[in-house]
């Protein structure tokens, strides 16, 4: 007979509903086992209705006196109170593990949970994380990580993928594959957060780089230098590197290697083309500094990445 866990699932004001998707895994593995794998607590310090970040309600009841199994917190759009910290502090002495996704990791760092510690969080944050936190490892282009006890993920859905993990190492990876499949989504997803924020971070104000970024998209196969996109910027390249760097916070040779990337990697999923057709057309030159690449960006060489969105199929290498 498989142990009953209980897990701890902390909400904190302004605490945001898309986070309730991590408890659903959980409610599958239930419903999978037939039997209650889980027993999922809505916490707060003293009970009663907690204010989500849209406006609503959720009824939660005070942390009783037994251990938790897992102590699980969520992201929110607001700054915890010294009140919330030293809350979280004491419930995660009584847990055997504690996790935290998206945002949720300030709320760990601050009540000193991450001090010596890897963690991730979401990318759009993980640099503030790393400075207001020096004594935190950011890796911040993870999908989700696990030090010791303590588990952080990237973005909320990537709260999923974290309980999937858990589910693995609670009750077997045949357990955590049922529960993917039912969620309609990987067991394991490839590659890092890069692949989703990559190009997010690319927002020029003027048209003239604009111009130049639109250019690069449909000439990935040409050399694009720093010469040639500011002779389609009318700028001049040092002009164009500074206003380049200032409006999307990346060199051109970095913002042309994200486009190149996210190129080739459709092309990789999408199509049967040989690795080394996949690099000459989207500007690599060849498949060694194309693997490169992936692996910087995504952990992960092409082969790899391209078998794992198609497992069934036969495809050139």
């Amino acid at each position: 007979m498989t142990l009953m866990r209980k897990i701890g699932f902390l909400m904190h004001p302004g605490f945001s509903p898309m986070g309730f998707a991590v408890a659903t895994a959980f409610e599958i593995a239930n419903l999978q086992a037939g039997a209650p794998v889980y027993a999922v607590h809505m916490l707060s310090e003293r009970g009663g209705p907690v204010r989500t970040s849209v406006g609503f309600p959720v009824m939660t009841e005070a942390p009783d006196a037994e251990d938790y199994d897992l102590l699980l917190i969520g992201g929110g759009m607001e700054e915890s109170s010294a009140e919330t910290i030293a809350f979280v502090r004491r419930v995660a002495e009584r847990a055997r593990r504690v996790a935290a996704t998206c945002t949720g990791a300030f709320l760990l760092a601050q009540a000193g949970l991450l001090d010596g510690r890897r963690a991730t969080t979401h990318w759009a944050r993980a640099r503030e994380l790393q400075e207001r936190f020096p004594a935190i490892k950011v890796e911040e282009d993870r999908i989700f990580i696990a030090d010791g006890h303590v588990w952080t993920s990237a973005g909320m859905t990537a709260g999923i993928d974290l309980a999937l993990a858990l589910i693995e190492e609670d009750i077997g990876i045949e357990a955590a594959r049922g529960v993917a499949r039912k969620l309609v989504m990987y067991h394991r997803r490839t590659g890092g957060q890069s692949q989703f924020s990559a190009l997010l971070e690319l927002e020029p104000k003027s048209d003239r780089i604009q111009t130049a970024l639109a250019y690069a998209k449909r000439n990935l196969a040409q050399r694009l230098s720093v010469e040639d996109l500011a002779e389609v910027a009318h700028l001049s390249p040092r002009q164009f590197s500074r206003a380049f760097q200032a409006e999307t916070g990346q060199s051109p040779a970095k913002a042309v290697e994200h486009l190149r990337l996210e190129a080739a990697r459709a092309m990789m999923e999408d199509s049967n083309h040989s690795i080394d057709v996949v690099a000459q057309q989207t500007g690599f030159g060849d498949r060694d500094r194309m693997r490169r690449a992936f692996l910087r960006a995504f952990g992960q060489p092409p082969q790899v990445i391209r078998r794992a969105a198609r497992p069934n199929m036969s495809i050139a290498a």
